[in-house]
């Protein structure tokens, strides 16, 4: 987890240096860590203990966490990095490389870009196009989506949004047969892997 204002140990760079502050050996302890320090940016590994790096991504994600994760890995599977980018994450690179890369990197996610090394954006790009298209929701079912995964009943839904409850359980019908799915909780799931939330 990085802060764009320090430097990191035996790192030599004349450009704007970076603080590291703080470290996690877990997804769970990482997502802790990142809600109470707000880093700028977060360099997460997908292969750690107690849960899988994606899931931690998601998470921070939909729970509206400022901080922009790269995924820093020695892996570069292509479901690996479509899962990564879809849960939110503002880069993928690969640990072997250098060090003044890695920096300059943290640099331009801490900026908003996107960073990817070659070999991963390739992949990707590839993995895209040989994608289906992916099922487009109205603003509304999105929004009902959106306060069924913040674990909202229909009828709250109904009060929230200024709609009925039947209202609420037509769009959600909707959301299901675009997503094909069959239920709440798979709708959620679907949705937020594709992105949709």
């Amino acid at each position: 987890m990085g802060r764009f204002d320090g430097e990191i140990p035996g790192l030599r760079i004349s450009r704007p240096t970076l603080t590291v502050v703080g470290e996690a050996d877990s997804g769970p302890r990482a997502e802790a860590l990142c809600a109470s320090l707000r880093p700028d940016v977060l360099l997460m590994d997908l292969r750690m203990p107690d849960g899988d790096g994606v899931e931690s991504i998601a998470r921070m994600t939909a729970a509206g966490l400022p901080s922009r994760v790269i995924v820093l890995t020695t892996y570069e599977t292509d479901g690996d990095i479509l899962r990564a980018v879809e849960a939110g994450a503002a880069g993928h690179l690969l640990k072997d490389m250098p060090r003044a890369e890695l920096a300059e990197a943290v640099r331009c996610a801490a900026r908003g870009e996107t960073v990817l090394a070659p070999s991963v954006a390739a992949r990707l790009m590839d993995q895209l196009r040989d994608r289906p298209e992916r099922p487009r929701l109205s603003e509304r079912e999105t929004d009902v989506l959106r306060l069924v995964a913040e674990g909202c009943t229909n009828a709250e839904i109904g009060r929230r949004l200024f709609i009925g409850e039947s209202t609420v359980k037509t769009r959600l019908l909707r959301a299901f047969g675009k997503l094909g799915v069959a239920d709440r909780t798979a709708a959620v799931i679907s949705a937020m892997r594709l992105g949709l939330l």
